[in-house]
């Protein structure tokens, strides 16, 4: 892993939640995105090399309905940059972690991803990411 690649944060209204991160920031996202297989609409701020997802559902059964349902607003995962994703998740099952994707899907923001269940990791869901390369 070479770096934290965002910090995803789970919110009920992405726009309230746009608007309330703007005035944090000082700027307007610089991206935002349906991710339709996921049930999710994302946006993404930058404050110096550190970025935030929100991440807000748009249907009942998605990820982040379940995890607003049960714990509420707040950090829902972290997301590390990765070289191969393929060589991390095959490294992540030989030392023992449980890897909720077999191989990786297509994420927000250009990336492949990949989770990590949060029972073994302390409690937080891991994000593998790996940019897709340009065609």
């Amino acid at each position: 892993m070479r770096k934290i690649e965002h910090i995803g944060i789970a919110v009920n209204d992405l726009n309230a939640s746009n608007a309330l991160f703007e005035k944090l920031f000082g700027t307007p996202p610089y991206k935002t995105e349906e991710v339709g297989s996921e049930g999710v609409r994302t946006s993404f701020f930058k404050s110096g090399p550190n970025k935030i997802e929100l991440l807000e559902a748009t249907r009942e059964d998605s990820p982040i309905a379940k995890y607003l349902d049960k714990k509420g607003e707040g950090i829902h995962h972290i997301a590390f940059d990765v070289e191969d994703i393929h060589a991390e998740i095959a490294r992540l099952k030989e030392e023992g972690f449980i890897v909720l994707n077999e191989s990786p899907k297509k994420g927000a923001d250009n990336k492949l991803v990949a989770f990590l269940h949060p029972k073994t990791s302390n409690g937080v869901l891991v994000e593998l990411c790996q940019e897709v390369p340009s065609e």
